[in-house]
């Protein structure tokens, strides 16, 4: 039965026919491959669909929900645009790699056992990782090593949550999980790691800049957006999630705020929407979930969109600092309009999608009378639009002229940006289609007067100050110093000073041991050689005595013992 075929295994195994097929064969089947996953995607129904034994366990790495089918069709329709942005610039690699990554998040999104998700978990680091080595760059490589290892990190750390937590309970279902149980917390750890959780954070800014244009919008999209899915499904109401929300939310604003480079800014605002989504699911009331959920869905769209059109800055200039842009607007006017509208949307302008989605978890936490988390995320939307929705339009499309008068990004390119922006704009003036699929029923409704006022209000005084305090706000080579600096410059700098303190005392150590076994050598010689006791000729009685001495001896202790 077609329903009982796995969605993401079309796009693993696809992939690999990528390099075989030629020409417009090979676009349509990079574009055909989501489409169909997206087809199975709905085909699958509710409850588990297909099953497989493995040693004494029964794996189910189909199952079907509302939850799992909303994220795989954000993560195959992000497939799908991603393609169309990518396929005339993209390296095969990259495109190989791309599809695994895809399919691997949408296996991740429908395994209902968390043997098959820890598969898919680690699939998707393999196929991310040679996303950023596509680049075939020394700084691809080296940041892609570094982002390889964070998530080999939190791999084991999963790992050895599940087999604690397996070993306790005798299940593999992957349903709520009880923190109490053993290995609940390193699961949990594991999972933070992959959503960009402080103070492991630094990998994403870190890696996903040195991709290609097209390769960052794929890593934009589905790690971190998985890693909110498994905390939406295994730890919904989990208090401590809460401030580990908040601690993303301003640490991606903070940091957005100082950076100077475009991409990054642009990474730094990945952490900080995952922040509003993971402190939805710490509150962990239906309406907080739904918003969650929804914010994932709206979120993978406008980022992506923001990336994009940082990718065709990028791909057109070859830069990507905010003090080397400026003025695009006159050369790239449709990438800046595009660029405009991702902005508007991750700040929750009203009639874009980030309204009807943030603005839900905002409405849980007031809803739970949890009046301090509703002032600081009413802080931070006003943040958000400060370090990401006016700087990155701002300098780069607007503000001084630059001199580049770049052309407009290709037309594959465009394509990509204007469905996307598109569908920016349709979800903040239709928000019923999204939460027709939302996980619980919606009785929430977006566009009240206190709540189009009281945003608006927000985001113009957020926006008067920006330009108030423009003057104060140079755009400077900088760099920001984050927790990677210990693991990046101060590990490696005490590992060769130890080296240096300690080469002194191995030398010394070697010449003792070497000096000390010169001198025992010489005495076995001493002892052993021709001239010592051992190695003399000796007569033959005396010796015919030693031997029946050592027999007699050897025969005493043998039948003594019995």
């Amino acid at each position: 039965m077609i329903e009982a075929f796995p969605p993401g295994l079309i796009m693993v195994f696809g992939a690999f026919l990528l390099p075989v097929l030629r020409g417009g064969v090979r676009t349509v089947w990079l574009l055909g491959l989501p489409l169909l996953a997206l087809y199975l995607v709905w085909q699958v129904p509710d409850g588990v669909v297909a099953t497989v034994s493995f040693l004494d366990y029964r794996l189910e790495p189909l199952r079907g929900d509302r939850l799992s089918r909303l994220f795989a069709t954000i993560f195959g329709l992000m497939a799908f645009v991603g393609g169309i942005y990518a396929y005339r610039q993209a390296r095969l690699l990259e495109l190989c790699a791309a599809m695994i990554y895809a399919g691997a998040a949408i296996g991740a999104t429908m395994a209902g056992d968390l043997i098959s998700l820890f598969v898919c978990w680690e699939l998707m680091a393999l196929g991310s990782t040679l996303v950023i080595w596509s680049v075939g760059k020394d700084k691809a490589y080296g940041a892609g090593m570094r982002y390889l290892l964070i998530h080999l990190l939190g791999g084991v750390v999963l790992m050895a949550g599940i087999a604690a937590y397996v070993n306790a309970t005798g299940s593999v279902a992957f349903n709520a999980i009880d923190t109490s149980a053993p290995g609940a917390w390193l699961m949990l750890v594991g999972f933070l790691i992959n959503a960009g959780a402080p103070p492991l954070s630094a990998w994403i800014a870190d890696a996903y800049p040195e991709a290609s244009p097209s390769g960052t919008v794929f890593l934009s999209a589905f790690t971190t957006k998985t890693a909110v899915y498994v905390l939406m499904r295994g730890f919904p109401g989990t208090e401590i999630l809460i401030f580990i929300g908040l601690a993303m939310i301003f640490y991606g604003i903070i940091y957005a705020l100082l950076e100077n480079d475009v991409r990054r800014i642009l990474a730094y605002s990945i952490v900080n929407q995952v922040g509003f989504m993971v402190t939805g699911i710490g509150i962990g009331t239906e309406l907080a979930i739904n918003g969650a959920a929804a914010h994932a869905f709206a979120g993978v769209i406008y980022t992506s969109l923001l990336m994009m059109s940082a990718g065709a800055v990028l791909y057109r200039t070859g830069r990507r600092k905010c003090s080397e842009l400026g003025g695009l607007l006159q050369g790239m006017p449709f990438t800046t309009a595009c660029g405009v509208i991702g902005a508007l949307a991750i700040s929750a302008f009203p009639l874009s999608s980030g309204f009807i989605s943030k603005l839900m978890t905002k409405q849980a936490a007031a809803d739970e009378h949890l009046l301090l988390i509703w002032l600081l995320l009413q802080a931070a939307s006003a943040g958000v639009f400060l370090s990401v929705g006016i700087k990155f339009p701002w300098f780069v499309f607007f503000e001084k002229n630059s001199g580049l008068r770049p052309p407009e990004a290709p037309l594959n390119m465009r394509v990509a940006m204007g469905l996307f922006a598109s569908l920016c704009i349709f979800l903040g003036v239709a928000p019923g289609f999204l939460y027709a699929f939302l996980p619980f029923a919606v009785d929430y409704v977006p566009y009240t007067g206190g709540h189009v006022v009281m945003q608006l209000q927000l985001l113009l005084f957020s926006g008067l100050a920006f330009f108030v305090l423009l003057p104060l706000m140079k755009r400077t080579l900088t760099i920001s110093l984050d927790l990677d600096w210990f693991y990046r410059r101060f590990a490696p700098a005490l590992v060769r000073l130890c080296f240096r303190l300690s080469t002194p005392i191995d030398r010394a150590l070697r010449r003792g041991v070497v000096e000390r076994l010169s001198r025992l050598i010489q005495s076995l010689h001493t002892w052993c050689g021709p001239q010592g006791v051992v190695g003399r000729a000796w007569a033959t009685g005396p010796m015919v005595v030693v031997v029946l001495l050592l027999l007699s001896g050897t025969l005493a202790f043998y039948f003594g013992g019995t």
